[in-house]
């Protein structure tokens, strides 16, 4: 671990005392390195692994180059660079090209396979994680490994996967973990220092270039704290006080202290009339506080604000920059097919390109989004309208960030967003080495007050928290490697077993200090008389069933009488109980209800400590359980766990349904599927809708053996659900079968515009499923015998096709 009593120049002297690699680093660089950057490069030439949890913005990718750099000046040393999104993915391959040559940078996606044999391979984790489980010859000169954006293991669909990469790498490759800035970085580095050897942990909360915060209250930008350097103490602005108390009015003190018991009375904050998109876009320009970031929490809203801010006749663009743009457009988009253009937006879209302004969300088309980075990168495009994905990783920092609401739809409800979550939205503002000082803007909003903007914006972190829980395909995989007694033990080395276990500590230590005060409220509760505590349970137990007598009226006439005589009888044997006659019977009585409901609360903790301890293998256990009846794991003549031949089929099976996938494959459910039918039930395996509308009526289904094999495929789910939840497992969603229909017709070759038009989705959501479709179906390729495997492949050139194999890489 870094030394922390140090205190900053002290490391950062400490730190310049470095070796060759780091000085030969520093030398190519055009700026100097930060103090929490050379510490981390000093540990990385000392042979340690690190783990650097820093804000947005501030420089942590340098270390990981200095990674790359290390490897490179030896003579066989690989190094992985992982990242969460093929986005950020494809970043880093073209930023390694021009850096080390294509010859020595290798991309690897899942749907694109570029030089794998280099010594430097940018891939998504998933695909680090295969390799692990396939244990591939790739890994061979394996040196560095670096994991960007780490923080993502506490995302709840594929935070495992990175968990499993840093618990199966081999012991002797370095890791480089990259985080954002959280709260329990010394937990996470504990755990990683348990599982992987040395390695230091290196915070910095220090942002590059410091925020100014504002809020937009009408037609005024207003600081939103008295000072900068107040933000940490949360000493809101008075003036906003003010402004928010008379609706946006710039008032005096005195007119203030007039009305202020009014206002207090009313407890209300009035709502000033909001500045239109257009307006504020034109004021960021004259303040010049462009280029800008507006965040939307909504496709529909990004692409209507765009129009809105282009109907008003906004142009923040000088003519050669237009023609650049242009030119730049043309040439990424060359591939893209003349009739499919007008299908997406394409000349709208450059419309507001050459104009300034875009959208930025995962319903366009990668391609579009591809350009709008670049051109945002290039200082060409001056504001863009996005959702909150932006903010994780690409490389599109602004010097203004603004946020037009501070709640967001979470799929169920709108909910505020966390100061974890404004923190990674407001990271994205100021970009280092070109602003002074970043700009986050709030734009005020009926129902908001001063205090609670200010909270949120101070300096918050927040926990990162595992989402680990053992899966079908991890299962597999890791009993054939390691039998189930060490697979057990390996689980159990996992981060959420690690925070759980810390959490029972400190349970443990609760139900400790409530048992002393158990102790103290019985003696307080003793009776001379007799056992008080036996009398207080006769007294509960009157009370309650006195208290259900309200529920009774529908009760039949002999469960009337049976609640009578209890009654009776309770109350018979509270009078003839000894404390009954006690002087101090109700002081007694007060005692035992505290000690009642402390001993109910210390119960309910000591089922919690049995819940956490060992919580990981015991649903590993459960998930054995189910491979075990299913017959993909079985006992050999010694009685150990093995595979199965079905076992070693679901082990090349990976997605949220491998299971599924797999039984459907034993029980040859599709091996009448021709091409196309197949494509279609891979998207009902991989389609998750975003709104009720998972489903087709079935005469819209594909016709022919497509209906049967889905019908028997959805009796294989509902029979599997079952026995999940039986075996105290979260069992799955039903198939989706809204995109089938559509896919389908795309893989017999229809247009574009009629496909978008069937599946009723954005151009972006089209290829993201189908890409994922194109995934499953490349896995049953390889997996299925005769002709599933041979449709597999065809299946998937025959989708594989227009803007679905677009590719800028």
């Amino acid at each position: 671990m870094s030394d922390t009593t140090l205190s900053p120049a002290e490391r950062y002297a400490r730190a310049k005392k470095n070796t060759s690699l780091v000085r030969g680093f520093r030398d190519r660089l055009d700026f100097d390195l930060d103090a929490f950057q050379l510490e981390a490069c000093a540990s990385l030439e000392k042979g340690r692994s690190v783990l650097v949890a820093a804000p947005t913005g501030a420089g942590k990718t340098i270390v990981a180059e200095f990674a790359v750099y290390m490897a490179m000046e030896r003579r066989y040393d690989k190094v992985f660079y992982t990242a969460p999104m093929k986005a950020l993915s494809n970043q880093k391959f073209q930023e390694f090209v021009a850096e080390y040559g294509p010859e020595n940078v290798g991309l690897l996606t899942g749907d694109t396979n570029i030089n794998s044999n280099a010594r430097i391979v940018v891939m998504t984790t998933e695909v680090l994680r295969n390799m692990l489980y396939a244990d591939s010859d790739l890994l061979t000169d394996l040196s560095f490994v670096v994991m960007d954006e780490v923080h993502y293991l506490a995302d709840r669909f594929r935070g495992a996967v990175w968990e499993e990469v840093i618990i199966h790498l081999p012991q002797q490759v370095r890791l480089v973990s990259l985080s954002a800035t959280v709260s329990n970085a010394e937990e996470f580095g504990d755990w990683l220092q348990a599982v992987r050897g040395e390695t230091d942990v290196i915070v910095s909360e220090e942002r590059p270039v410091p925020l100014d915060q504002h809020v937009l209250m009408g037609t005024k930008l207003i600081d939103l704290f008295a000072a900068p350097s107040l933000a940490d103490t949360h000493q809101v602005n008075p003036e906003l006080v003010r402004m928010a108390q008379f609706g946006g009015r710039t008032v005096s003190n005195r007119q203030h202290k007039d009305v202020s018991r009014y206002n207090q009375r009313r407890s209300q904050y009035h709502r000033p009339e909001r500045m239109d998109r257009g307006n504020i876009a034109r004021m960021l320009d004259e303040h010049n506080l462009l280029p800008a970031i507006f965040f939307v929490f909504s496709r529909v809203g990004c692409d209507q604000a765009v129009k809105q801010v282009l109907r008003s006749g906004v142009r923040l663009t000088e003519t050669h920059e237009r023609a650049e743009i242009r030119e730049i457009v043309e040439e990424r988009c060359r591939t893209l097919l003349d009739e499919d253009l007008a299908v997406l937006g394409y000349f709208e879209w450059l419309d507001g390109l050459e104009r300034g302004v875009a959208a930025h969300h995962a319903g366009m088309l990668p391609a579009f989004k591809e350009v709008v980075e670049e051109l945002f990168r290039r200082k060409l495009v001056k504001v863009v309208f996005a959702t909150e994905t932006l903010a994780l990783g690409i490389n599109m920092p602004a010097r203004t960030v603004v946020l037009e609401k501070l709640e967001k739809f979470n799929g169920e409800a709108r909910v505020p967003i966390t100061p974890g979550e404004y923190t990674q939205l407001t990271g994205r503002a100021g970009r280092r080495g070109i602003d002074v000082e970043g700009h986050a803007v709030i734009q005020w909003q009926e129902g908001l007050h001063p205090q609670s903007v200010a909270s949120l914006a101070s300096r918050r972190t927040y926990p990162l928290n595992s989402s680990f829980k053992p899966t079908y395909n991890m299962a597999v995989n890791l009993i054939d490697q390691f039998g189930r007694s060490r697979t057990r033990d390996i689980l159990e080395s996992s981060f959420a077993q690690f925070q759980a276990d810390r959490a029972v500590v400190s349970i443990a230590q609760k139900v400790r200090e409530q048992q002393k005060t158990l102790e103290g409220y019985q003696k307080a509760m003793e009776c001379h008389l007799g056992d008080f505590s036996e009398y207080a349970a006769i007294r509960r137990e009157l009370s309650d069933l006195e208290r259900s007598g309200e529920r009774t009226s529908n009760y039949s006439k002999a469960a009337q009488q049976k609640r009578q005589a209890a009654l009776a009888d309770l109350r018979q044997r509270l009078k003839s109980h000894p404390c009954h006659g006690c002087s101090d019977r109700e002081k007694h009585a007060r005692w035992a209800e505290r000690w009642f409901k402390l001993k109910k609360q210390t119960d309910q903790l000591g089922r919690q400590i049995s819940t956490r301890t060992g919580a990981v293998a015991k649903i590993f256990d459960r998930v054995t359980d189910v491979l075990l009846n299913y017959e993909y794991l079985v006992r050999d003549p010694d009685g150990a766990v093995v595979l199965s031949a079905a076992g070693r089929t679901l082990k090349r099976i990976y997605g949220e349904r491998d299971l599924l996938v797999a039984e459907a494959l034993r029980r040859n459910l599709w091996n009448d599927l021709d091409p196309a039918s197949l494509a279609a039930m891979a998207t009902c395996i991989v389609f998750e809708p975003r709104r009720d509308t998972g489903n087709l009526p079935e005469r819209f289904l594909p016709r022919g053996a497509f209906r049967e094999a889905l019908a028997r495929t959805e009796d294989i789910w509902s029979r599997l659900d079952d026995y999940e939840r039986e075996h105290k497992l979260p069992g799955s969603e039903p198939l989706a079968t809204g995109l089938s229909t559509a896919m389908y017709h795309w893989a017999r070759g229809h247009t574009l515009d009629s496909v978008l038009t069937e599946a009723d989705l954005a151009a972006g959501d089209f290829v993201r499923w189908t890409k994922q479709t194109i995934d499953l179906l490349d896995q049953l390729s390889i997996v299925a015998d005769g002709g599933v495997g041979r449709n597999a492949r065809a299946a998937l050139e025959a989708i594989r096709r227009g803007i679905v194999a677009y590719s800028t890489v």
